[in-house]
């Protein structure tokens, strides 16, 4: 166990950390850049169908990802709480990403039924893998330094694993499919599926856990699901009226959305204000989280920043495709972006201990901003201005999930000391949850926004009215998203010496 708090960690170990964000890229940043186009163009479903199906398969992750964090937080076992899952997950992993990427041959209502079923499993065992991972960290060491070196070298991994899948994809979906793209996407996440497998291996070979919370409840796994399940509509029904709303954008949706979220306001508001002797474990830890300022602050700015990344990774195998004609330059536009994220999420770390974590933050968001609303302007014929000004774009929205799981470390942290309770797996898993549930909405609005516009992947006819959807979603649509994180970020507490003073207190809780 690690004694003191200014000892730092192997390389050896950071490395073997990072790779298993590299293999979870295979997936994440593979189904998010190239789904949404392999849907419509590929597998056949109409524009509406996809969005409607991310979203709602998004929803299924408010449940699970909650479920898995305390399953993880309640696991214990020789190998640890949170390293056993990343290993005995990875081939399930591997195989459905696998399946999704498959094209039978059946009716619409046959790949539609298929789509579902693959892209849930596929969801799950995602869950099931990175919830863990990513709480994982929080357990390596309990120096909040060394946390974010740690998070920076997550993200290094974590972009170079984008790099394979995001700027490999095209070509080798062109060899290994010799003209049929359905067969090269299989193909193709074959051969990652093997690679994922071989870096969660290393993962867990190479990493080991240091932080051991006390255990803060005698009840079992049983007991506490079915005592979260009783709370579980507080969460699931904002979540199921904001996708209503979302999809079928009228006033009667609207209304309810709002009438929703203010019931449910002040439904929490008399929940947090009841005594503690009369709530349960599951209950006290929805206390703990919805009284955690940090906490609440960051899951808005991280389903902000998470929009605003995904919504131009979303739209980019378009915008090459047809306003720039260039569909193989695709490939190559991704790998120059994930070469800068490598860069800057190395570069966090420094960056963060000059600066200050919110301060890094926040100036991500406002450069972010800047650069991607320049899109907007950009003719197809200068490509070098585009390259430039995506690379210099990439560069502060690679810092911003290279902070947000950093400083959900700290979030944990500021639990403990003003608690006494630490639901590491809990607080990360909300924190994937918000991340993929903003991946999921990303997503859904690139291809809302297409369908706005008219646009349908299996008739050309249409493009050329969706160009300025595209131009849109490149540019203003996604600035708006980091602007609104600025504003949430602007009320976060958590200074770089409150952080520091919390760290040295909890050191000396646990060696007195």
């Amino acid at each position: 166990m690690i004694s003191a708090i200014s000892e730092k960690l192997k390389l050896k170990e950071k490395i073997g950390y990072a790779m298993g964000d590299a293999a979870a890229n295979l997936v994440w940043r593979g189904a998010l850049a190239y789904l949404t186009i392999f849907y419509t163009d590929t597998f056949g479903l109409t524009a509406a169908s996809a969005a409607l199906l991310l979203l709602l398969v998004r929803l299924s992750d408010g449940v699970t990802d909650i479920i898995m964090g305390m399953v993880a937080d309640r696991t214990n076992s020789r190998w640890g709480k949170f390293r056993p899952w990343v290993l005995w997950s990875a081939p399930l992993l591997g195989l459905f990403m696998a399946l999704t990427f498959t094209t039978p041959d059946l009716s619409y209502s046959g790949k539609l039924v298929w789509a579902y079923l693959t892209y849930i499993l596929l969801t799950l065992a995602y869950t099931a893998n990175n919830v863990p991972y990513s709480a994982l960290m929080g357990v390596i060491t309990p120096s909040t330094t060394e946390r974010t070196s740690l998070s920076g070298f997550r993200f290094a991994g974590a972009f170079l694993g984008g790099i394979l899948v995001m700027g490999f994809t095209p070509d080798l979906v062109k060899i290994l499919g010799r003209g049929n793209d359905a067969t090269g996407y299989q193909y193709t996440m074959y051969v990652f599926a093997v690679l994922l497998v071989i870096m969660m291996v290393i993962t867990y070979t190479s990493t080991k856990e240091r932080v051991k919370p006390q255990q803060s409840s005698t009840k079992s796994l049983k007991e506490e699901l079915v005592d979260l399940s009783k709370n579980m509509p507080a969460i699931l029904i904002p979540l199921i009226a904001m996708t209503l709303f979302f999809h079928f954008r009228n006033l009667l949706t609207g209304a309810i959305f709002v009438l929703v979220i203010v019931g449910t306001y002040i439904l929490l508001k008399r929940f947090i204000h009841k005594p503690k002797d009369k709530l349960s474990h599951s209950q006290m830890d929805m206390v703990d989280l919805l009284t955690n300022k940090p906490w609440l602050i960051l899951l808005a700015v991280g389903f902000l920043f998470m929009m605003f990344n995904a919504v131009k990774y979303g739209v980019i195998p378009y915008y090459f495709k047809y306003y720039l004609h260039n569909e193989l330059l695709t490939g190559k536009y991704f790998i120059a972006l994930l070469i800068i994220s490598v860069i800057a999420a190395l570069l966090t770390g420094p960056l963060s201990k000059k600066f200050g974590k919110r301060n890094l933050f926040m100036a991500s968001l406002v450069l972010g901003a800047v650069f991607s609303a320049v899109f907007f302007w950009l003719p197809p014929s200068n490509l070098t201005l585009i390259f430039i000004f995506g690379c210099a774009a990439e560069f502060f929205a690679a810092i911003m999930p290279t902070l947000f799981f950093a400083m959900l470390g700290d979030s944990a942290d500021y639990s403990e000391w003003k608690n006494g309770r630490r639901a590491t797996g809990l607080i990360f898993s909300a924190g994937t949850f918000i991340n993929k549930t903003g991946g999921g909405f990303a997503g859904a609005l690139v291809l809302v926004v297409l369908g706005i516009y008219g646009y349908n992947g299996q008739d050309a006819s249409t493009v050329a009215a969706a160009i300025p959807a595209m131009k849109l979603l490149m540019s203003w649509i996604p600035a708006v998203f980091a602007l609104l994180g600025l504003a949430f970020m602007a009320f976060y507490p958590l200074t770089q010496q409150k952080t520091q003073e919390i760290e040295k207190e909890l050191a000396q809780q646990r060696h007195p």
